[in-house]
């Protein structure tokens, strides 16, 4: 019981020890250029750093992301499909669902395709601010 109150005694000053030996470190500690340096050192190379301008823009990462996790799963489901019909034995009801589990791997990879096919052509437009387009 006593040993509970001790440790909670010790941690508490423990931390506010450490807080009060983080807030008196002068700021010349921090080495050149101060925090800013250290947080533009803490980006890792090839790291975007804008939200929406460029190639390498987190926006477009992210969708070129999504769009390719979409199509992946796509070829996955073909796959899936495709082997459903195989076991289907000639059972009408299987190569149904095997059929429909193939035609709608197929949707959603062309889904995919034209998604991206439009995404680039409207950020090629924005970013540009022209007609042209780089799909």
């Amino acid at each position: 019981m006593i040993q509970g109150y001790i440790s909670k005694i010790v941690t508490a000053l423990l931390t506010i020890g450490l807080g009060v030996a983080l807030a008196a470190t002068p700021v010349s500690a921090l080495g050149e250029g101060g925090a800013s340096a250290g947080i533009g050192a803490a980006r890792g190379d090839n790291t975007p750093s804008n939200l929406v301008n460029g190639d390498s823009s987190i926006i477009k990462r992210a969708i070129n992301i999504m769009l390719f996790a979409v199509g992946v799963l796509s070829v996955v489901m073909l796959i899936f499909g495709g082997f459903r019909y195989v076991i289907s034995g000639g059972k009408k009801e299987s190569v149904t669902n095997a059929k429909n589990t193939i035609l709608y791997a197929i949707v959603g990879l062309l889904v995919a395709v034209f998604a991206y096919a439009i995404i680039n052509f409207i950020l090629g437009a924005a970013l540009s601010g022209g007609s042209t387009t780089n799909v």
